[in-house]
C-alpha cells in the first residue's frame, strides 16, 4: 500500500495504481536460448549463459518493468526426459511453471529445426509438455539470425499444428529482433493488476544465490566433458566488510568423483584460478562493489541423487 504522511503525523493509505501485470514462463527445450532471452529482455544479466545445455537448474524471476506494465519472467529449466534424480527434478520445476502462470512463452532453437520432418520425434515430446499449460502460450522460434529466412516458414507450418499457439514469434534472442514484438504481444493477454516487485527490483533471486550461480557458470565454461553436470556451487558464508570496504564470499564446488577435483584445479592450481577470477569478476560487476572470493573443491559421491543435498539447491 502506498501511503501519504499529513502534518500531524498520521498515514492516509490509499490503493496503488492498477497496471497491466503478470507472470510468464519461459520453457521449451534445453540451450534454446531462454536465459538468454530473459537477459536481453531486463537488459541486465540475471540468468547464467553457457554453450552447454541444461546450464539453469533452478526457477528464476527476472522482472521487466514499462509504461504502465510489469512483466514477470520465469525462467525454467529445460524440458528433456531423463531418468536422473537431479533432472527429474529440474524438468518437475518447470512443468510447475507451466501451471500457475499468466502466459507461457515456448522457445524452440530454429536451428535444430531446419528439416520439420527430423524434429517430428521431438514436436511429440513438446506436445506432452504444452498439455500442462493452462493460459495463453506463445511459440517463440529463436535464433533465426543463423538460418536462411526461406528456411523459416516451413518450420512454422510444421508446428502451428502442434498446439493451438495464441501466436508464433520468429526472434533472435541474442540480438534483440523480434522482443519488441513479443512484449507486445504478451501485455495484449495480461490482466490488470498492482506491482510484483519494486519498480527497481530486477529479479527475486538473492545476492547469495546468484553469486553461487555465477561460480557456477565459470565451472561450465572453464571445464569439458561430464565435469560441469557433475558439479554444484553452494555458499558457505557471505558477508559484507564495512571496514574493507568489499564483500567476502567463501564457496564451495562439489563434485561427485575425485578424478574430476583434479580437473577443476587444475595443475598447480591454474583452473581454479581461471574459474575463481572469472567469477570474482562477474560478481564484482553485479555487486558494484570488490569481491574476495576463496573457493574449494570438495567430493559428494552421487549428489545428484541424493534428494537432501538437491534440497539445498533448491531443487
Amino acid at each position: 500500500m502506498e501511503n501519504n504522511l499529513h502534518l500531524d503525523g498520521s498515514k492516509e493509505y490509499r490503493e496503488p495504481d492498477l497496471i497491466t501485470t503478470g507472470v510468464v514462463a519461459l520453457a521449451g527445450p534445453p540451450n534454446a536460448g531462454k536465459s538468454t532471452l530473459l537477459n536481453r529482455l531486463l537488459g541486465q544479466k540475471v540468468s547464467i549463459v553457457t554453450p552447454k545445455p541444461q546450464t539453469t537448474r533452478n526457477r528464476i524471476a527476472g522482472v521487466l518493468n514499462g509504461d504502465g506494465y510489469q512483466l514477470v519472467f520465469l525462467d525454467t529449466p529445460g524440458l528433456h526426459r531423463s531418468s536422473t534424480l537431479l533432472n527429474r527434478e529440474m524438468v518437475q520445476v518447470a512443468l510447475h511453471s507451466l501451471r500457475e502462470v499468466e502466459a507461457v512463452v515456448f522457445m524452440i532453437d530454429v536451428t535444430d529445426q531446419v528439416h520439420p520432418d527430423a524434429g517430428a520425434g521431438r514436436q511429440e515430446e513438446y506436445r506432452t509438455y504444452l498439455e500442462e499449460v493452462r493460459s495463453p502460450a506463445f511459440l517463440v522460434l529463436n535464433k533465426i539470425d543463423l538460418i536462411d529466412r526461406r528456411e523459416l516458414l516451413p518450420i512454422i507450418e510444421g508446428y502451428a499444428g502442434l498446439y493451438p499457439f495464441t501466436s508464433i514469434i520468429p526472434v533472435s534472442a541474442l540480438k534483440g529482433v523480434g522482443l519488441e514484438r513479443l512484449v507486445s504481444e504478451l501485455l495484449g493477454v495480461m490482466p490488470k493488476g498492482y506491482r510484483y516487485f519494486p519498480e527497481d527490483v530486477p529479479t527475486d533471486a538473492t545476492e547469495r544465490f546468484l553469486s553461487a550461480e555465477i561460480i557456477r557458470e565459470k565451472v561450465f565454461l572453464h571445464t569439458g566433458q561430464e565435469v560441469p553436470y557433475a558439479s554444484a556451487v553452494l555458499i558457505d558464508s557471505f558477508k559484507e566488510d564495512a571496514e574493507r570496504k568489499l564483500v567476502e564470499i567463501h564457496a564451495t564446488i562439489y563434485l561427485e568423483r575425485t578424478s574430476q577435483k583434479g580437473i577443476v584445479i587444475g595443475r598447480g592450481g591454474e583452473k581454479i584460478k581461471q574459474i575463481g577470477t572469472a567469477a570474482r569478476r562477474d560478481i564484482e560487476e553485479m555487486l558494484d562493489q570488490k569481491v574476495a572470493l576463496h573457493l574449494w573443491v570438495k567430493i559428494r559421491k552421487h549428489w545428484s541423487r541424493d534428494p537432501k543435498f538437491l534440497q539445498e539447491l533448491g531443487l
